[in-house]
């Protein structure tokens, strides 16, 4: 699912289930990050890293651990930039060159409704004028849960280009359907503070892909070279 919404240099790998974390090893230093966690956050925390380490084979690097650095952000062997998320059932990890992309975000999220009163605090007025004419056109969507997956997205693909923090009103999503395909999509994400800087030019707008399916609301964002 996720690798639907990527380009070609990009790899990913998803898993879907619970899984079986008892089989799979973790390096001790990421152990200790989970080691007083409940089983379900050990559990995802466990196969997300599969998963990265099985992407990490695929482009030939040596699989190590993925260790959260400043804000969580995870830190990726030299070479690589990517993403990682995970929900209930569901969790994929997204890896690709630093030649081929400056940076990337994935996020997914059930798709249900956001609980009341989440929708508001992260969104912008004109975000939610646009969510109800979806609504009425496309009313199988949450697309309150698409956009705020979409803002995640965001945040995961500008925060290794700046280091800094976005918050969710800094970042102004339009989301649209693909024609005669009513459960994906493309991403026009306008940036409110000044964007990154690549490749010698500051990118004040970005662009992703988002699909419903399988129960699921997935969005990515990349940021190319040029």
């Amino acid at each position: 699912m996720i690798e639907d919404l990527l380009p070609d240099p990009v790899v990913a790998v998803e898993t879907y289930g619970p899984g079986e974390p008892e089989n799979i090893r973790l390096y001790p230093e990421e152990a200790a990050l989970v080691a007083r966690s409940v089983a379900k956050r050990r559990r995802e925390f466990t196969l997300v890293r599969a998963c990265a380490r099985r992407a990490m084979e695929k482009l030939g690097v040596p699989p190590q651990p993925v260790l959260p650095g400043e804000r969580g952000a995870p830190r990726w062997p030299a070479g690589l930039t990517g993403s990682m998320t995970h929900c209930d059932g569901y969790c994929a990890a997204a890896l690709v060159r630093c030649t081929e992309l400056a940076s990337l975000g994935i996020d997914a999220e059930p798709h249900g409704p956001l609980p009341d009163g989440v929708l508001a605090s992260v969104s912008l007025p004109g975000e939610r004028d646009r969510l109800r004419l979806l609504t009425g056109t496309h009313p199988g969507i949450h697309w309150d849960r698409l956009l705020f997956s979409a803002k995640e997205s965001v945040y995961k693909a500008w925060f290794p280009l700046t280091g800094s923090w976005l918050d969710f009103a800094e970042a102004d999503i339009e989301i649209l359907v693909d024609p005669g395909a009513a459960s994906r999509g493309r991403l026009r994400v306008e940036l409110l503070v000044p964007g990154p800087v690549v490749g010698g030019r500051r990118r004040d707008v970005l662009e992703g892909r988002w699909t419903v399916r399988d129960g699921l609301v997935a969005t990515s964002v990349v940021v190319p070279h040029t």
